[in-house]
């Protein structure tokens, strides 16, 4: 067995390393000819039900309607597009770039209570809203019960006994 030299630095330089590749793969890729920060880009996402319906309300700032898409598919709803850089003049000369730009997919599992037949979806100031009916036979609705009152009334108790062992063999012999 062999001695190993002890080196305090050398998680740091590990760690050092892992942030400059992180760094010097994202950049280099992404502020090329074809774009600024391409792929970089997700839209944030919000999505709440109340008792008739589930939205989901996705910003898409600076975007035009015919620049995503959205689908549904096997309980599946998908938002894929694509946010591109305009350089405004040839001329100028970016100092900082802090938005991000390219191409995202959001897809989001949908529960079985809702239905995609009903579907809406709207697109105003920079705001996609999507509004997804709840199914008519998993809202709740109230039961009316019937009867007497608590003290008129027949009370039938369902209670699960342990066949004995003579009706037991009855059941495996054919029931008789």
């Amino acid at each position: 067995m062999s001695i190993v030299r002890y080196d305090p630095f050398r998680d740091l330089r590990s760690l050092q390393d892992e942030v400059n590749r992180l760094f010097s793969t994202n950049l280099t890729r992404g502020f090329g000819e074809e774009g600024i920060g391409r792929g970089a880009w997700n839209p944030s996402v919000d999505i709440y039900e109340n008792k008739d319906q589930i939205v989901l309300e996705a910003e898409l700032p600076g975007m035009n309607r015919d620049d995503f898409e959205l689908t549904v598919e096997n309980n599946v709803i998908t938002l894929r597009g694509q946010r591109q850089f305009e350089k405004k003049d040839e001329t100028d000369n970016y100092h900082r770039v802090e938005r991000s730009y390219g191409s995202f997919t959001r897809s989001f599992t949908l529960p079985q209570t809702v239905s995609t037949e009903g579907a809406t979806a709207e697109y105003r100031n920079g705001v996609l809203r999507v509004t997804l009916p709840k199914r008519q036979e998993t809202k709740a609705r109230r039961i009316e019960i019937g009867g007497e009152g608590a003290t008129g009334g027949k009370t039938i108790e369902a209670k699960a006994e342990k066949p004995t062992s003579g009706e037991r063999s009855k059941e495996v012999a054919g029931g008789r």
